[in-house]
């Protein structure tokens, strides 16, 4: 593929740009995105030695492939991937598969290494073009292709899997396997931080190395994780002079930053920290990314739910949480419904159908639809982590609006929280079971904070948000949270010590059980219980 010069890239992003927001004004293309989607994938899986067996064997429509074709979680499909990791072609998708992202879902779990087929790496060249065609028709022009993209992802150093030598496979971050594969005009023309400091592992060396090489560049879009962008516009502005003063925000040290990327973790605790630091004009943009497959993405204002991506290859299914329960899944082939029949306002597991050869893959997210025309949805959490030890069903999304809605009343900045459950002990006087938050804020506010004053406000916000909670505060069945306020870096501590430091790595914000939350007491020292 030749390197175009830069100017065909800004006029071909401008004629894209115009083309995407017409067929994003279209009704009801996204149902025939699907369909095609479904063909599509299926036909390739008609070409395997796993999916003829299992029923699929040629172009199938919805209702054939919804009777032939199981849920499945990743345990079911480790077989497979393990022959394909040993350089069997043509196992769940056609062809040989060098490359595998590892995810564990939660930085708890089980480490799963997932097929990134040539189809997979295709698929996501397509999205994150997309993703940014969709922002450039929110705002009505093509002027973040003018300058370079900054990307905070993971490392590029990928480990060799020497167990199946002589087959070359290999594993790391999705993130850094999709930049090793980035098409030539990307890498030349918008690809930062440059492949040499991606490699780096790191993470103070590597910010380190992005601060040198991009303080002088034109940098017009930045994405990451929140408190991963928050220590490099810190370490930007120290080491920016102009004149006799630092620059306040990243616009002075980028004046054509316009776009900031976001996803995979709630932005509402570190809105208002980012918003400072990267500066007043630049615009948010939201993603879905995932190591399956890349969502949805922002066509509108942040409020109106991300959309959902139909034309990029996956087949989406969507699963009522009222009927979901992991250990009955091959009961549940017709409980599933495709785009065509979801309700707004409804929780659903997520199942995707995807060019790594995962067909109905129960992928552990959960979404809401906020419209069906066009699809948009929320991430509400995980289905392995909800709060749910005493009957309450609170979910992720709930309790990250509950913190930032109490801290955002006293100008308090999170850090990091996970929030676990204390089960009733008579030997211990405690009769009642509760929820205790473990949680970090920022040094230096104006007010301190106190755990007890923490809990009667969170306990207020929880009941506001979800009825189930409310029930079992006011019946007696649940006492008034309790909080632990943690000396900083307690979390951080804990990162490594999962070995989870850096990149698209987060804490899990909640469990039914206290696996996280003991992990943590042996890390910890409290402040103002």
């Amino acid at each position: 593929m030749p390197v175009w010069p830069k100017s065909f890239i800004t006029i071909g992003a401008g004629l894209l740009t115009a083309r995407t927001a017409r067929r994003l004004r279209r009704e009801k293309s996204a149902l025939g995105e699907q369909d095609l989607a479904l063909a599509t994938l299926t036909t390739q899986f008609g070409q395997t030695s796993f999916w003829p067996a299992a029923g699929i064997g040629e172009k199938l429509d919805y209702a054939k492939f919804q009777t032939a074709t199981p849920l499945r979680t990743y345990e079911d499909f480790t077989p497979a991937i393990k022959r394909m990791k040993h350089g069997e072609a043509d196992v769940l998708w056609p062809g040989a598969c060098s490359f595998y992202a590892v995810s564990s879902g939660t930085t708890a779990g089980r480490t799963k290494f997932l097929p990134v087929t040539e189809g997979m790496l295709a698929h996501f060249r397509q999205a994150g073009l997309d993703s940014l065609l969709y922002y450039s028709a929110r705002v009505g022009h093509a002027g973040v292709f003018r300058g370079r993209h900054l990307f905070l992802g993971g490392s590029t150093q990928l480990a060799a899997l020497t167990e199946v030598r002589p087959f070359q496979a290999y594993t790391g971050d999705l993130s850094g396997i999709t930049a090793l594969n980035l098409p030539p005009w990307v890498e030349k023309h918008l690809y930062e931080p440059g492949l040499e400091i991606a490699q780096i592992a790191d993470w103070p060396a590597k910010i380190a190395a992005i601060t040198a090489r991009t303080a002088g560049l034109d940098i017009s879009l930045l994405a990451g994780i929140p408190s991963w962008i928050l220590i490099l516009a810190e370490a930007l502005r120290k080491n920016s002079v102009r004149g006799k003063a630092r620059a306040s925000n990243l616009q002075g040290i980028w004046p054509n930053l316009e776009c900031f990327i976001h996803g995979g973790v709630p932005i509402t605790p570190f809105d208002d920290e980012l918003r400072a630091a990267l500066g007043p004009a630049v615009n948010f943009h939201e993603v879905y990314p995932a190591s399956e497959a890349f969502i949805a993405t922002q066509d509108s204002e942040a409020l109106a739910g991300l959309r959902l991506m139909t034309g990029v290859g996956i087949f989406y299914e969507f699963l009522p949480m009222a009927d979901f329960d992991e250990t009955k899944l091959p009961s549940l082939v017709r409980k599933a419904v495709p785009l065509a029949g979801v309700k707004t306002g409804v929780d659903y597991a997520i199942l995707l159908t995807t060019p790594a050869g995962l067909a109905r893959y129960v992928i552990g997210d959960i979404v809401r639809f906020i419209s069906t025309e066009p699809p948009r949805l929320v991430y509400v959490g995980r289905t392995k982590l909800q709060l749910s030890a005493f009957g309450e069903h609170v979910i992720e999304k709930e309790l990250t609006d509950a913190l930032t809605a109490v801290c955002r009343r006293h100008n308090w900045s999170i850090v990091n929280f996970h929030v676990a459950p204390i089960f009733a002990n008579s030997s211990t006087g405690q009769n009642r079971g509760r929820h205790e938050w473990w949680i970090e804020l920022k040094p230096g506010t104006t007010s301190t904070p106190v755990g007890p004053q923490l809990a009667a406000e969170l306990d207020v916000e929880l009941q506001r948000l979800n009825e189930d909670y409310e029930a079992k505060r006011l019946g007696g069945g649940l006492d008034i949270p309790f909080v632990r306020l943690v000396m900083p870096g307690v979390f951080e501590h804990w990162l490594r010590f999962r070995g989870k430091w850096g990149g698209q790595h987060k804490t899990p914000r909640c469990r039914s059980d206290r696996l996280i939350a003991d992990e943590l007491a042996k890390v910890t020292h409290f402040a103002n219980d």
